[in-house]
């Protein structure tokens, strides 16, 4: 592994770091901010995004004929790390940009192109994904919602969960199942939905920290034109890949997330007040024992981000390195906040601060993108080379699998 940038690379660091002195906003906030109104980082996400379209920034992989700077994903990571380091907020608007876009690219007709992706980059139209279901999470394949074709036009029913941004958005990313008889892999459908469509409803899923950026979404004879289709139909499991996969290279610039010199220094100063004091010593030890971890955790998950950024710099793709970056990166928040807790004590539990709110949302790291253990089976598979597990259903049609 490199870890210095090589000089293409460090002179677009500059490059990203000139732009964003002169153009990052100041206090950038973002669904996460404790008590913060969703509207207003709604729109100062949408304006930020705005401000990055004008100067070139908006999308930084996308080709340029489509407003975009024909970057790799390197570069991609470089931004990520130093919007990171200047403390400017992962996007709002990240479905939209990162993985609709890249898809509509990569699979979409000239003219869905022609009508979605300027909109999309200066942020004229915001887009959710509607892929997960009730009964298709980590096993996505499994999705029931229905789509019936009706002459040019799809109806579609269902119900979709986990839908990030869905009550701002104007569009979504939706995958529904055209051909039950068709075995499970087979016979979907991706989509271009207009949310403004009659017999959408949204309803906000309330998390562990009061805050509702999750939506469920129920569908009810929801009319989609055919023209509204990606690709072929019983072709979006195919195309659903491309999402899955820009979604997943997303979270290699996620190293950088935990800020380990603040996380120090707010146990410090809680050690001795509220948190275990100078005469506790077992409990102080207790706590820089899992400092040391959270530390060589952090490290871990650090040079795993350098081995894609070498393996990208290659001209590779990685493979199963963003499975084990993404269970690192859900052991180091998860640990992070715990060790953030154990530091401020019974404190902890009389008020809501920063670690407070990474503490109850911690649980999603390891959910969100892929749950652990779809992680673990993709390591097992793709770097112990053990079998995979059976899949005796997988060519039996749909329509005739076991459901609960």
């Amino acid at each position: 592994m490199d870890f210095r940038d090589s000089p293409s690379e460090a002179a677009f660091r500059a490059e990203a770091n000139a732009f964003l002195a002169a153009h990052a906003p100041r206090g950038f906030r973002s669904y996460t901010t404790e008590g913060a109104d969703m509207e207003e980082v709604f729109r100062e996400h949408v304006a930020w995004q705005k401000t990055l379209a004008a100067h070139g920034w908006g999308a930084l992989t996308w080709p340029r004929e489509y407003g975009g700077r024909g970057l790799g994903p390197i570069e991609q990571i470089i931004w990520n790390e130093e919007l990171t380091r200047r403390g400017v907020a992962h996007s709002m608007l990240a479905v939209g940009i990162g993985m609709a876009g890249p898809t509509l690219i990569a699979h979409g007709s000239a003219a869905q192109k022609e009508r979605h992706l300027a909109r999309l980059l200066h942020a004229d139209e915001v887009w959710c994904q509607l892929f997960s279901e009730p009964g298709a999470g980590s096993d996505l394949a499994s999705l029931a919602t229905r789509a019936v074709r009706e002459g040019d036009d799809w109806i579609v029913n269902g119900q979709k969960t986990w839908c990030s941004g869905a009550q701002h958005a104007d569009f979504g990313i939706l995958i529904a199942r055209t051909d039950p008889n068709a075995p499970k892999h087979e016979g979907i459908t991706y989509f271009l939905l207009d949310m403004k469509t009659p017999g959408i409803e949204v309803r906000p899923l309330v998390e562990m920290t009061g805050e509702a950026r999750f939506n469920e979404v129920f569908l009810a004879d929801v009319r989609v034109p055919d023209a509204a289709r990606l690709g072929a139909a019983g072709q979006g499991w195919a195309i659903t890949q491309t999402t899955l996969l820009n979604e997943r290279m997303a979270m290699a610039g996620l190293s950088s997330l935990l800020d380990w010199n603040a996380l120090v220094a707010f146990v410090k100063a809680q050690t001795g007040t509220a948190g275990p004091g100078p005469g506790d010593e077992a409990a102080l030890a207790l706590l820089r024992d899992e400092l040391a971890r959270v530390y060589a955790d952090l490290k871990s998950l650090q040079l795993l981000n350098a081995r894609v950024v070498t393996k990208l710099g290659r001209g590779q793709m990685p493979a199963a390195e963003s499975s084990v970056m993404k269970l690192a990166l859900a052991r180091v928040m998860t640990r992070a906040s715990e060790a953030a807790l154990k530091a401020l004590g019974p404190g902890a539990l009389l008020r809501r601060g920063f670690w407070q709110n990474e503490f109850l949302f911690a649980p999603a790291w390891h959910i969100a993108g892929g749950t652990d253990q779809v992680q673990k089976n993709v390591c097992a598979e793709r770097v112990l080379g053990m079998p995979r597990d059976p899949h005796d259903t997988k060519h039996v049609p749909f329509a005739k699998l076991p459901r609960s």
